[in-house]
């Protein structure tokens, strides 16, 4: 990872992740190297497990030996630990802070819950329903993007890597179901913000191509057949 030399970094992950990607996007705007080392969710390492006794779950930043884990949290650390690299991901006001904050939690619980139950769903009632909540939830998010260009004001911040974690996932979804989810005709301020996001060199460098997660979708979804039908 090119930029300002930190060799105490090390990032545990999985480049499917959309929150793995969320902390490489972090790491990316702030201009932080680090080291990256993926891991096998069907055999857990022992860094892993030592690193995130509770959950054993990825993405664990670990910086001087010491672990951090889910997220938002190491999204807070990071702009925390390194005030000196890059602009600040979070704002310097405390109500703005908070107010961030309650947008990331909210693309968390409203969006990304959402967003993974309509790929998950088996039924094509239970797909339309989780989908009309995803849309439901980017039409909120699109009020929240009025005047800015970025939800961060003028440079990407903290609420445009909580979103922008997903921005592959979402670019995929559209190629595999045909749908638009971010449309320029229904949500024309997140639209333009996609854009301008996935222009910035560490969304180039940290998210995924939709050709990738695509394939890692069926071959995912094949797997899961094989294994119900024998």
């Amino acid at each position: 990872m090119a930029g300002r030399n930190n060799h105490e970094l090390k990032l545990l992950g999985t480049w499917p992740s959309p929150f793995v990607v969320r902390v490489r996007l972090a790491l990316g705007l702030k201009g932080l190297s680090y080291e990256y080392v993926e891991q096998d969710i069907r055999d857990k390492s022992e860094l892993l497990v030592v690193s995130n006794p509770v959950h054993k779950k990825v993405p664990v930043l670990i910086h001087g030996g010491k672990p951090v884990c889910e997220s938002q949290i190491i999204v807070q650390y990071i702009d925390e630990a390194f005030p000196g690299a890059g602009a600040s991901l979070l704002p310097s006001d405390p109500h703005e802070r908070a107010v961030a904050r309650f947008w990331a939690t909210y693309i968390d619980d409203e969006f990304a819950t959402k967003f993974r139950a309509m790929g998950e769903a088996k039924e094509e009632e239970e797909k339309d329903e989780a989908a009309a909540q995803v849309f439901a939830a980017l039409e909120t998010l699109e009020e929240a993007m009025k005047g800015k260009v970025f939800f961060g004001g003028d440079s990407a911040g903290y609420v445009d890597v909580a979103l922008g974690g997903f921005l592959g996932w979402i670019k995929a979804a559209e190629a595999l179901a045909g749908v638009a989810f971010l449309d320029g005709a229904r949500t024309p301020l997140l639209a333009a913000w996609a854009a301008r996001f996935s222009a910035l060199e560490a969304a180039k460098e940290a998210i995924p191509s939709v050709e990738r997660l695509r394939e890692f979708h069926v071959a995912m979804h094949a797997a899961a057949a094989t294994v119900a039908g024998n």
